[in-house]
């Protein structure tokens, strides 16, 4: 695995207050993703590619303001009218 490849992955959980957990579902349905990657386990090209996509799509949804934060489930449930 591209020695970078962790560090974009690490400097861009930071960016985007995404946790490691979600964007290693998000990227390849496995929440260990980044754990594993930190272990040292290696990925494929087409496994690096879909990570690769997922961090530029975020940042250009970011810039379109269409990014809303994830992971964080005051965000996933509509609020009723009278909760504080």
């Amino acid at each position: 695995m591209d020695e970078g490849l962790l560090q974009r992955i690490e400097a861009f959980l930071v960016e985007s207050a995404i946790p490691q957990s979600v964007f290693g579902h998000e990227t390849a349905r496995d929440p260990r993703l980044v754990h594993d990657l930190r272990a040292g386990r290696r990925c494929g090209r087409r496994l690096v590619c879909r990570m690769e996509h997922f961090m530029n799509k975020w940042r250009a949804d970011r810039r379109a303001g269409h990014v809303r934060p994830r992971g964080d489930l005051r965000f996933s449930q509509p609020r009723h009218q009278g909760e504080n």
